[in-house]
């Protein structure tokens, strides 16, 4: 496979005004952590898959030997409220492991999404802090200052400038980019002071939390911990092999003469 797809599982759901939603992994895995357990919680419905060949070349090999290959996942949920919004889901295995492929990636996700009525953007990432006790606070970036207003009584700290440098990977430029297409949004950054690697499932949950807030559902809280486990288990072992084949990667990348530092690869 060149390049990036969508695979339909079924046919494209009809929704009302839907919200978007992204979880993929990032610093402390935060945001898939977050966005993975409520859409199990809601009982979200998976429609489409996205496959990258910007995603890191190997499969994964699952305890019962079937093997497991890296992408996204979309989902959706709809409300049962009259007027209540529908929701669609990211979250995945991976993001790009070059800039190239993440421009790539995010506009074939904004275009997939348009189709589908999204106007409003959430998106969910990890922000490395070295004082830990400095605030629980989620730090909220948005597309423009008037999205403020929307979320202003959410208990988050829109002094972002003075705190976000840059936000690397799909949670910048999903807003960065959607907002030429008229889509207004967030990105919700839980502050950690983990290793980027390590999942931080403390910060995970305020994450959780302020989402179920904002978009007014009910969730069962009370298997957090567990299921946090369970992603913990299975985000450990992809970012255990990928770091592995990364630096493989590099590796043979110095060998070669002609490398050059704009052919060095990262993980947004």
């Amino acid at each position: 496979m060149d390049g990036t797809k969508i695979k339909l599982l079924e046919k494209m759901p009809k929704l009302n005004n839907p919200i978007f939603i992204e979880g993929l992994p990032g610093v402390g895995n935060i945001g898939r952590i977050a966005v993975g357990y409520l859409l199990e919680e809601l009982k979200a419905k998976k429609f489409a898959e996205l496959f990258s060949s910007h995603f890191m070349p190997f499969v994964l090999v699952h305890q019962s030997s079937a093997v497991h290959v890296l992408k996204n996942e979309f989902y959706y949920w709809k409300s049962d409220k009259p007027k209540g919004r529908d929701i669609i889901f990211l979250i995945g295995d991976s993001q790009s492991v070059d800039p190239i492929g993440h421009y790539e990636i995010v506009e074939t996700i904004l275009d997939f999404i348009e189709q589908l009525g999204v106007k409003d953007i959430i998106t969910t990432a990890g922000l490395s802090v070295q004082n830990r006790g400095v605030s629980e606070n989620l730090i909220g970036v948005v597309t423009d200052p008037k999205v403020i207003q929307k979320y202003k009584n959410q208990g988050i700290d829109f002094d972002a400038g003075s705190k976000v440098g840059t936000i690397i990977g799909a949670s910048g430029l999903l807003l960065g980019l959607g907002r030429y297409r008229g889509m207004g949004g967030m990105c919700l950054l839980g502050q950690t002071a983990v290793v980027p690697e390590i999942p931080d499932p403390k910060t995970a949950e305020v994450v959780l939390k302020t989402l179920i807030k904002i978009l007014n559902v009910k969730i069962d809280l009370s298997e957090l911990k567990d299921k946090i486990k369970e992603m913990e288990s299975f985000m450990k072992k992809i970012q255990k092999v990928q770091t592995k084949a990364l630096s493989q990667m590099l590796a043979e990348e110095m060998k070669e003469p002609k490398a050059s530092k704009e052919d060095l690869k990262y993980i947004g």
